[in-house]
């Protein structure tokens, strides 16, 4: 059976995201399309027509997923879902949110944060905060499954030719509704899509010391990040923590300052390419991930590392 891939997009661009996951579709096999839900998002249909690997794109413009409720949203993909033997989301905040709705109401198990694939019904996933990975099987007639996106290579984002279908919307949610967006604005680029990141832990010792951070992310045009301890301490929001809690990022390059490294931090970040550890405790555990680690006081190489810059 075909497999259907729910689009992440904010009603006027496709995210990376997307592409990962349709990297696990198309290790699946068989004709994948790509569903477009929200409000005006014309042009992220016609953008995801253009993905070799999509066959088709369903497009269900409406008000009633402008801000992709997961009410709303399940109740359209379940009402298409039953001719798809695979329906695929990404793992991350949206993807979390909809596909375990979309699970229950069609009474199959879900498969979570999915980083290889094995065969049509048989999955790899990490467990253990990473540390072991299980392999699953499962025996339901519709898969719903949520894919980590840094376990697969991004799919290419030009050269296809695929039919977009319109969707008549599905019947409205009433018991629940959007109030209002509270975004952080920023001119850096978003911690997932990040290429840099640099991240600081409780060693920070205060929330005015990750501009120390802020001006070595400015140079290298990076994104900032943060331990569950920073976070926890109250030294910057939580839609900064990386980590099996937070964010799951797996950049070119990841600076982690004054982290210890503890599992839970890990999880989220050690698939980078290339680690950088600064911390004052020679003994601290990310210095065992770590592909370069400097053993020092960061409040003196973090000015020096600017300086250098």
């Amino acid at each position: 059976m075909s497999i259907l891939v729910i689009a992440e997009h904010d009603n006027h661009e496709l995210k990376p995201v997307t592409l990962n996951t349709l990297a696990a579709a198309e290790a699946l096999g068989d004709e994948v399309t790509l569903l477009v839900a929200g409000q005006g998002c014309q042009a992220v249909a016609e953008a995801a027509s253009h993905i070799p690997a999509v066959t088709k794109v369903l497009l269900a413009d409406s008000a009633d997923y402008q801000h992709q409720l997961a009410e709303s949203l399940a109740d359209l993909v379940v009402q298409i879902g039953a001719q798809f033997g695979h329906i695929l989301f990404a793992a991350t905040t949206t993807g979390k949110n909809v596909a375990p709705r979309v699970a229950a109401l069609l009474d199959v198990n879900q498969i979570s944060d999915i980083v290889a694939v094995e065969g049509s019904d048989t999955f790899r996933r990490p467990i253990y905060a990473g540390n072991a990975i299980a392999t699953v099987q499962s025996e339901d007639a519709i898969k719903v499954i949520t894919v980590r996106g840094t376990g697969f290579d991004a799919v290419a984002a030009q050269g296809g030719s695929a039919p977009v279908e319109a969707l008549s919307a599905g019947p409205g949610f009433e018991l629940s509704r959007h109030v209002e967006d509270k975004l952080a604005e920023s001119d850096r680029p978003d911690l997932t899509a990040a290429s840099v990141v640099i991240s600081g832990g409780r060693g920070m010792g205060n929330g005015d010391n990750f501009q120390l951070l802020d001006a070595i992310a400015d140079k290298l045009g990076a994104a900032v990040g943060a331990s569950r301890a920073a976070v926890d301490a109250g030294f910057v929001p939580n839609d900064m923590q990386v980590g099996q809690t937070g964010k799951i990022v797996a950049p070119q390059l990841y600076i982690a300052v004054g982290i210890s490294g503890a599992i839970q931090h890990l999880a989220g970040m050690k698939d980078s390419k290339v680690i950088v550890a600064i911390n004052k405790d020679e003994d601290a555990p990310i210095f065992q991930v770590a592909d370069y680690g400097l053993v020092g006081d960061l409040f003196e190489a973090l000015p020096q590392l600017e300086a250098e810059l």
